[in-house]
């Protein structure tokens, strides 16, 4: 295999892998691990939610989160192009998020988004992370719960079992 595209493989794999983290980081609510996919200096621009840096959004989403019972995270379509000759890459990916937050009357109500991460990385001391983002919203949705079936066992915190499943493995 040629060594540039062997670069180009490792580059995508390592970049899918930070939105990955990025993803499980809004759930479980580690802002270490989400300050992690963010270079220190890197710009969020999330619309009308959000405008600031990539660890400001971090702290912003902690406090909005925190306030609700659960949320989940998916990601859809991943598109990378890397150049690795700069250091450099783009991704587009899509993601959903639905978010269980409090009535105010004693119920319950989903809010679920849609829209898509529009990336730029930069590889810095050896390591991927973005150095600015812009979330393109899509639509949304509100719906009230009127019951579930089971209790929520996800935890959003280093007590989720995922912690102990990938304790001592190199991820």
């Amino acid at each position: 295999m040629h060594e540039d595209a062997l670069a180009r493989l490792l580059a995508k794999d390592e970049i899918r892998e930070r939105l990955h983290d990025y993803v499980r980081a809004m759930d479980r609510i580690d802002d270490a691990l989400g300050r992690s996919v963010f270079h220190p200096d890197a710009t969020a621009d999330y619309g009308a939610i959000y405008l600031g840096t990539g660890h400001g959004f971090i702290d912003f989403v902690h406090a909005a989160h925190e306030r609700m019972l659960v949320h989940t995270h998916h990601l859809g379509s991943i598109g990378i192009d890397v150049d690795t000759d700069a250091d450099r890459a783009v991704s587009e990916a899509y993601v959903m998020v639905t978010l269980r937050l409090a009535d105010g009357e004693g119920g319950w109500k989903d809010s679920r988004a849609w829209g898509r991460y529009l990336d730029q990385w930069e590889k810095r001391d050896g390591r991927w992370a973005i150095s600015a983002r812009r979330y393109v919203h899509e639509f949304d949705d509100l719906a009230m719960v009127t019951e579930w079936q089971f209790r929520t066992e996800g935890r959003r915190d280093w007590e989720d079992a995922s912690y102990g499943l990938f304790e001592g493995t190199e991820r």
